[in-house]
Formats: structure tokens, sequence, C-alpha cells
């Protein structure tokens, strides 16, 4: 919605962002937790400008809409130029996704759609399109783009194959499928070296044929610190990082941590926590067994190192909705190990001075999938239903965090300089 920020008042109560008490900290530790209908009452004296489609989006859609435009029009050249120099330009949208990546995925989108929905219903995909585009690899034996292409055209149908569950294939079969598809990807990328052509692309697309690999353990570590080391800004590559090394894929939440520690170790003070928390930020989603391992210090540094460069706001609000409900406390027979909770804890806690200082702009739809979990269901609800329920989950949790500084009747309103209290009329 179209929102103009409020301009602060000069006196230095409204200026002064709110912050819980101690005495508030300790009543949620507690569970002693508002009514829902307080939640949503406070909620509404909430001030936060929200939009339903974000900078990122737009600059995603942008990018995978050209790259599927020129396979259209079968302009191969053009696309090839496109990724080429949006790759060793390191190119990223404002949330950090590289535009290389997202053009990739245009070119290959109908034909990886057609696929998916064969393989869906047990179907071997129509060779037709995986043809064509073999076929217009070898017009351009030379292109990295284009074998690049394929090749991951090969990995998203090989993914089918092996996350298939439908009636009349069996998981042998799958298996098989899965693996030859990935073979084939290996072959058309393995004559083209990422350091020559200066390509995290093709780095990142070599990391991920780690799935199809007898042994990947030994190899994790080093064939992502060579794309990292190509594009080390890029918390894109360190996020994938640390979901390769969870105990479910190839590694385990020692060998993570070490990972990231040598990761901060090789860059700049300011940056390493920042990486150190990178690397751990998707696998404590996805496994929150992790936080008995993580240093939770330097993680919760690394949360502050990113903030303080002051990054695009769907940073800012991934960061939030991952301290705000993906490290939300736990009840009953989910509640995690002592140690485990007091880490949870500490992260969460982050989310006051990250909503106070950090956060002026609310992206709905990455609170919706905060609350849906790394792993959603095969269906989602509308759009529309998904934004509004994130912006819900997102006021709600202000509402209680900074229910202690509204219950004067204040408003609590967000604008570039952090957030501020109006005072009730």
């Amino acid at each position: 919605m179209a929102f103009n920020p409020l301009t602060p008042s000069d006196t230095e109560a409204r200026r002064r962002p709110a912050r819980p008490t101690a005495l508030a900290r300790l009543a949620r530790h507690l569970g002693r937790a508002r009514p829902r209908a307080d939640l949503d009452s406070l909620a509404r004296r909430i001030i936060l400008p929200s939009l339903p489609i974000s900078d990122e989006e737009h600059a995603r859609t942008r990018y995978h809409d050209e790259g599927q435009r020129l396979a259209r029009q079968e302009d191969w050249e053009r696309l090839a130029d496109r990724i080429a120099q949006t790759d060793t330009t390191r190119l990223k949208t404002p949330g950090g996704s590289a535009v290389a990546g997202l053009l990739a995925q245009g070119a290959r989108a109908d034909v990886v759609a057609a696929a998916q929905d064969a393989v869906a219903d047990g179907r071997a995909p129509d060779p037709a399109g995986i043809e064509a585009l073999d076929e217009m690899r070898a017009d351009h034996p030379e292109s990295y783009p284009i074998a690049l292409v394929v090749a991951l055209t090969h990995m998203d149908i090989g993914r089918a194959w092996r996350l298939c569950r439908a009636h009349g294939t069996t998981a042998q079969e799958r298996e098989a499928r899965f693996l030859t598809h990935f073979r084939s990807a290996e072959d058309l990328l393995a004559r083209f070296d990422p350091e020559r052509h200066g390509a995290p692309a093709l780095a990142a697309a070599q990391c991920a044929l780690l799935a199809a690999r007898p042994a990947p353990r030994r190899r994790v570590a080093d064939d992502y610190a060579r794309l990292i080391a190509l594009d080390p800004g890029s918390a894109q590559h360190l996020r994938a990082l640390g979901e390769a090394l969870l105990p479910a894929r190839f590694g385990s939440f020692a060998a993570l941590d070490l990972e990231a520690r040598r990761m901060a170790s090789r860059t700049s003070p300011l940056l390493g926590p920042g990486v150190y928390a990178w690397v751990w930020f998707d696998a404590l989603a996805l496994d929150p067994a992790g936080l008995g391992t993580v240093d939770a210090q330097f993680f919760i540094d690394g949360l502050r190192a990113i903030a303080a460069r002051r990054p695009d706001q769907h940073v800012i609000n991934e960061l939030a909705a991952f301290c705000g409900l993906t490290m939300a406390p736990r009840a009953g027979a989910a509640r995690l190990p002592v140690a485990q909770d007091r880490a949870r804890a500490a992260i969460h806690d982050c989310l006051d001075w990250l909503i106070a200082r950090h956060l002026h702009e609310l992206h709905p739809l990455i609170w919706s999938q905060a609350l849906i979990g790394p792993t959603p269901a095969p269906s989602l609800p509308p759009r529309r239903a998904l934004a509004a329920r994130g912006r819900q989950a997102a006021l709600r949790i202000i509402a209680e965090r900074f229910s202690d500084e509204m219950a004067d009747g204040s408003t609590l309103a967000f604008s570039n300089a952090g957030m501020y209290r109006l005072p009730a009329l």
C-alpha cells in the first residue's frame, strides 16, 4: 500500500527508538504472552509501510523474464552475452541474488516446467525440449553460458525425478534418472574452468553437482571455497555452503562451524562476523539442532555486521523474520534442550534492535515464508493471502515486543530514521 512515513518530532523522547523493558522480556520468556485480541488491537497502532511487491521481487522477475524472452526468441547469442556480462561483473539484485543465475533460470523455465509436470505425473518428459537445447548448445560449443543453461536444465529435471513420489515408478528408477541427468550436466560443464572464465555461475553449478557424487563430503569445503573466492561478496554462496554441510546433506555441525569460522577469518574484521552468520543462517532454519553448536554471540555479532552495512530492506526483513519467527520460543514436545534454547532466545532477542533501528519497510512475503518454513507444501495459498498472513504475523510480533511502549496509547511509526513513538492524542 502507498505510504508516506511520518516525520518524527524533534523531541528526544519521540526520536529515541522504543525498547522493551527487562521486565517485559522476562515476562515473555516465562510465557505470559498477551492474548491474540490484544495484539491485534496494538497492531492497529503500528504505522509501517508495506510493499506487497518489493524491489527485490521486481528485479528477480525482470531478469528471469529477460532470460525467458531471449530463449523464446532463440536469441542465444544475446542470452549468452548477457549471462557472461552479468556473471563477470558479479551483478546482483538489491537483495543479493546473482543476476546471471536469474537469466539462466528464465532461459530454461519453459523446458523445466513442462518436464516437472510430466515427472509429477510419473511420466518421462517429452525429450523434444532438452534435445532442442542440446542442438542449440552444439551450435555454440565454446559458449560456457549456453552450456550452463543446458546443464542446469538437466539438473532441474534430475532433482524433479529424485523428489518425485508419483505412482508407477520405483525409487531405484527415479534415482537412476536423477543420476543420468546429473552426469549429463557434469559432462557439459567439465570442459569449462570457472576461474579461467571468471564465472561464479559456473562454480555454483559445479557445487550443485555434489548432490550426485558418491563421496561428496571430501569435496564440499574445497568446491565452495573456490566459488566463494570468485564471488566473496555473495551471501547467496555462503548460505548454500552452510546448507550443504548440514548432517542431512554432506557434513556435520562441527564441520559447518569450522568452515563458517574459516570463511570469516578470510575477510575483513568488519565482514568476518557477517560471513559466519550467513553460513549458519539457512542451516539453522533447516535444522535447529545446530543451535547446540553455533557460537550464538559470534552469530549475533554477524547479524549486527550485516545490518550495519545498511543493506536493502529485503535483507533486513529476512533477518527480522528469521529472528522473530524461525527463532521464536518453542513449547511442549517441540521445546529445545536447555543449551539450544538459550542460543535460540539470544538470537530471538535480536529482533528488538533490528526492528527499532533498521526496519522501515515491511516485505510481508518474507514473513509468510518464515511462517511456512524452509520446506513449504506443494500447494500454497494465493499470493494476496500469503502477503496478508505475513503482514499480520509481522505486526503482531512487533506489537508483542513493544507492547509496554504502547501501553499508554502511543502509536509506533517507522521511517528511514528508525522507529519512533507518537503520543496518544
